[in-house]
């Protein structure tokens, strides 16, 4: 009898000898090699759907355009192709399992797509897995094709897949703000400036100002996304199209547009295209530019939001859970302080492709799994965050009316509109006045006699003082 402790398992053989594969398992042996090696990060390609969809959508395409040629026989195309659109609706993601970050500039992704791809379609064949003579990895489901240029193009294809969420979330972060400018539009409060009072302004124009430089980014990133429609698919190695047809990579990529529904075009220099990492820079730099705004927002809110008592205090965020262990009835600003960590890793992410980029030699760069994964990590997180601050910040944010006026009232800052009428020296000797004895400066003006009431009462209207012109 046969020990059921054991697991059941299939031989596999590479360049390298054989190694046991669990029989169940899609995978093959060199995607088992890569897990052995790179026990990274603990983030397998199945943390991203959409990577293993462009994945199977590229070696699609591929088998399709290769058929087309009369380069792989149709039998096999159809195994390939049920076994990618078995993959694009979500199945056999689990047969993923190659660390993101790795060694051999995305071979060990390339591959594990190759080995899942030929068993699902050798299943599909009537044949079981592991019978490559009927449908190999490498000869048939990479045929035309290199791990240079395969996985680049699916990498570009994950992020272009992905961004639309993204935009989404901040989209209506950007309309969240936008709601609130409108409903704080009547609040009157002081402006800032390093920190110091500065004029009079409404809370709905603060509000409206977030959203502004918000929305500036919905553009810009989609943009910036239409660099990564240029892939260098057919340039196979090092991009001189060694092993395939020179009519391959136009038809693989129309009809991996076909496949996605994303205009893709070649690149017009294949060896340029195989080594740059451009396009990503600029990316995530995008991606970083929008973490930063976030952030300072979310710095923002902290301070206006500070108090109850003893702070700023000119607006209240939602209580979403208890702020201390030792503190009775603290509450802290739990979700801006989740936006600033986020923000900072998205920086760091950035950091760590920007070093990526730069460290390729020669006609390839070996670290483009690190670029791919900081990338996608970056818009993952970004478009948590987004979500989490909307959903569990921004709708529930209210005002102090009373407060933010009174502090106005009672500011220096509002000698500024006086100026016009009471020369700067006036103005700047009211405002030291005011700030010494503990006075308002309407209270001051009025005592000297330097405006009359009514015209006093004209400049200080809240309108006036914060009209944008």
């Amino acid at each position: 009898m046969s020990d059921p402790t054991v697991a059941a398992v299939r031989l596999e053989k590479d360049l390298l000898g054989e190694l046991p594969v669990p029989v169940e398992a899609y995978y093959g042996i060199q995607t088992l090699r890569a897990c052995n090696n790179f026990a990274l990060s603990g983030v397998t390609l199945a943390h991203f759907p959409r990577l293993i969809n462009a994945l199977a959508m590229v070696k699609q395409a591929a088998a399709q355009a290769n058929a087309e040629l009369g380069q792989l026989a149709p039998e096999k195309a159809r195994a390939i192709q049920a076994a990618t659109q078995a993959i694009i609706g979500g199945d056999y993601h689990d047969q993923f399992v190659v660390d993101m970050i790795q060694g051999g500039a995305g071979t060990s992704t390339n591959m594990n797509a190759n080995e899942v791809i030929a068993n699902i379609g050798l299943e599909s064949m009537g044949r079981e897995k592991g019978d490559y003579q009927a449908l190999h990895p490498n000869n048939d489901v990479n045929l035309s094709q290199s791990t240079n240029d395969a996985y680049p193009t699916a990498v570009r294809l994950s992020i272009l897949l992905s961004h639309g969420d993204l935009v989404t979330s901040l989209v209506s972060l950007r309309g969240a703000f936008s709601a609130k400018a409108e409903e704080f539009a009547q609040v009157i409060k002081m402006g800032r400036t390093q920190l110091q009072d500065a004029v009079p302004m409404t809370l709905g124009q603060e509000f409206r100002a977030w959203a502004s430089t918000l929305g500036e980014d919905i553009s810009r990133i989609a943009a910036l996304s239409e660099l990564l429609t240029e892939v260098n698919l057919g340039g196979t190695a090092i991009g001189t199209g060694i092993n395939a047809d020179p009519r391959y990579g136009a038809l693989a990529i129309a009809q991996l547009s076909r496949i996605s529904g994303i205009s893709l075009r070649q690149s017009e220099d294949l060896i340029e295209a195989s080594s740059d990492m451009g396009a990503f820079v600029l990316f995530s730099s995008m991606l970083k530019r929008l973490a930063l705004k976030l952030s300072k927002i979310a710095n923002d809110l902290r301070l206006l939001s500070m108090g109850p008592r003893a702070g700023i205090n000119e607006i209240n965020l939602p209580a979403q859970q208890p702020g201390s262990s030792i503190m009775p009835g603290k509450v802290n600003p739990v979700i801006p302080e989740a936006v600033n960590q986020v923000a900072y890793q998205v920086m760091g992410h950035d950091l760590a492709i920007c070093m990526a980029a730069e460290a390729g030699q020669l006609q390839l760069n070996a670290m483009e799994p690190l670029i791919a994964y900081n990338i996608l990590e970056q818009m993952r997180l970004l478009k948590r965050a987004m979500q989490m601050f909307e959903e569990k910040c921004i709708v529930g944010i209210s005002a102090n009316e009373e407060h933010c006026a009174s502090m106005v009232h009672n500011s220096i800052g509002i000698v500024t509109a006086l100026n016009p009428f009471l020369g700067y020296e006036n103005a700047t000797r009211i405002a030291k006045r005011a700030l010494q004895e503990n006075r308002s400066v309407v209270e001051l003006v009025e005592e000297e006699g330097l405006m009359a009431p009514e015209q006093l009462r004209e400049v200080l209207r809240p309108e006036r003082m914060v009209a944008t012109g």
